[in-house]
């Protein structure tokens, strides 16, 4: 339910705050009073498109606020949304700035229109004039018989399964695709992969061989160096081994304690002697080294062969490396492998398809069931409630018929109808006056707010062009609804106006300035002065104060 709903600087509105109570709300004045203005406002607030404008005061933002009570089916779509959810009202608000910036936020968290639209239209339903077109598409057809069929769970199954369906089909097509274009190219990838079979590459591989050309293409200059090496240690009197072998002997001779630092003999003879170890060990590891190194030109041209093969294959196969080399041969042996199994593969995707189709079919034959039963229903209730609206030989029929699965059902419907007696039946879209299509708009809202959760609505001027005992009964007809739902209606009647549990009217005044639009709740004589300017123009009478009267104390007793 709309409970309050806040708008400063947005046109001729400098600011208002109106609070909404339940049943059915009346908002009336003056034609250009600023009732439309309103109505542009609030409908900012369903992700419409921003006018700068509408901005009055070009140095402060336009803000438009309205608070909810919350609706429990709306905390999914918060939670996925990640919005703060709260368990007794939703503050949506819309800021838009003159210089064209637009900002929507819910609970104080910034959301794009998209989520602004997805939350507020399940909040609020504004119906005007223009939304009777609605009436006339399909699919609005469709969406009324789902909504007095009580089928949501079983759209929601058939929804899935057609999902479910689409996607085996998707797959099927895709490997149908694949297959054909690989049989085509079944001899180049059965000779590519022969290739790469021959090759057979390894993920980092190349850099290993390359490694080892490098050392085999050096082998005799790096023997040489190694064998010097090995010599210079160890090999001969002069070797440096040998000399520290001397050093070592003659220090051992020497009688540190007669020195002032007598405490170092040992650390000295210790040092020495680690020099030693280590001088050897180096030199039986290069000795080791030395031997291993094999200079071996056989050796060397094959690995050299090796790299040329693996280089050339890099470049046919347009691979940066040889890690990429071996995706693409894994790649390709999965590819033939696929096309030596394909008729297998697609003998059990057809055959899903199939199954996933049955499930698809029966799924559609339960909701479209469903539908026929609510459209026979729909047919009915509809001729009854609509008749006294002043179409006294209105006949209505909702008809249905089975085409092709949509994501929606497999279900076409038509709402065929006439308004004058031997008139045969003829779709609404072609046969309705703007009038007569207000009327059966109003009508169907009637019937689904007593089936469904509905959310607030707004009817603007939907009543234009009746008058009368009509125009009564359309105010009754939302009065009632109110009992359902919240209403609020936006009229010109007196007689829907006196129906309504709170009466509000929108103004302009002027100042030395500028002119503002206003609006202001209306007591019980106030509501009865706005009804006898409604129902006899600028010159009200006694007569009409006390028509107005009785109209408001007639309809307050209903």
């Amino acid at each position: 339910m709309l409970k309050r709903l806040s708008i400063s600087n947005y046109a001729l509105i400098s600011s208002i705050e109106i609070t909404f109570g339940s049943g059915l709300t009346i908002i009336t004045g003056e034609t250009g009073a600023g009732k439309s203005i309103m109505m542009g406002a609030l409908s900012l607030l369903l992700g419409g498109r921003a006018d700068t404008r509408v901005v009055r005061d070009k140095a402060a933002k336009s803000v438009v606020e309205a608070t909810f009570s919350a609706n429990c089916r709306l905390q999914p779509l918060f939670e996925a949304s990640q919005l703060d959810w709260d368990d007794d009202e939703i503050i949506i608000r819309r800021e838009v700035s003159s210089t064209g910036r637009s900002r929507a936020f819910v609970n104080d968290t910034p959301v794009n229109l998209k989520t602004l639209g997805d939350i507020t239209t399940s909040l609020i339903d504004i119906h005007s004039q223009n939304s009777n077109l609605m009436l006339r598409e399909p699919h609005r057809q469709l969406e009324i018989l789902d909504a007095l069929a009580d089928n949501e769970q079983l759209l929601a199954e058939y929804k899935a399964a057609f999902r479910s369906y689409v996607k085996v089909r998707n797959a099927l097509q895709n490997a149908r695709n694949e297959i054909a274009a690989n049989r085509e190219n079944e001899n180049f990838l059965r000779f590519q992969v022969s290739q790469l079979d021959t090759l057979a590459p390894k993920a980092g591989e190349l850099e290993t061989l390359e490694r080892q050309s490098e050392m085999l293409g050096d082998a005799e200059e790096i023997a040489a160096n190694l064998s010097h090496a090995t010599r210079l240690l160890d090999s001969g009197e002069n070797s440096i081994i040998t000399k520290l072998a001397e050093v070592r002997h003659t220090l051992s001779k020497v009688n540190f304690r007669l020195l002032e630092d007598s405490g170092e003999d040992s650390s000295l003879l210790q040092r020495l002697e680690s020099v030693y170890v280590e001088a050897k060990d180096i030199a039986q590891t290069l000795l080791g080294m030395a031997e291993r190194v094999d200079s071996n030109p056989a050796q060397l041209a094959a690995v050299e062969q090796r790299m040329t093969a693996i280089y050339d294959a890099l470049k046919r196969y347009n691979a940066a490396a040889d890690t990429q080399l071996a995706e693409i041969h894994q790649s390709l042996r999965k590819q033939l492998a696929a096309l030596d199994t394909s008729d297998t593969d697609l003998h059990e995707l057809e055959s899903e398809m199939k199954e996933k189709g049955r499930t698809l079919r029966a799924a559609a034959d339960r909701l479209s069931d469903t539908r026929v039963r609510a459209a026979e229903r729909f047919s009915d209730l509809l001729t009854q409630t609509a008749r006294p609206l002043g179409m006294s030989n209105l006949k209505f029929a909702a008809l249905t018929s089975k085409g092709k699965l949509t994501p929606d059902g497999q279900d076409n419907v038509e709402f065929l109808c006439s308004f004058n007696k031997n008139q045969e039946l003829m779709p609404v879209s072609a046969i309705a006056s703007g009038g007569e299509t207000s009327r059966l708009m109003l009508s169907i809202k009637a019937i689904i707010a007593s089936h469904v959760a509905l959310p607030s609505i707004i009817f603007d001027e939907v009543d234009t062009g009746v008058s009368g005992d009509v125009a009564d009964k359309m105010g009754a007809m939302m009065r009632d609804m109110g009992q359902q739902i919240q209403v609020i209606a936006i009229t010109h009647l007196p007689q829907v106006a006196a129906k309504g549990q709170q009466h509000y009217k929108v103004f302009k005044a002027d100042d030395e300035e500028k002119t503002v639009t206003s609006i202001a709740a209306l007591d019980y004589e106030q509501r009865v002065a706005e009804l006898a300017v409604m129902l006899s123009g600028s010159s009200v009478d006694q007569a009409a104060v006390m028509n107005a009267k009785s109209l408001l104390d007639k309809s307050n007793k209903k």
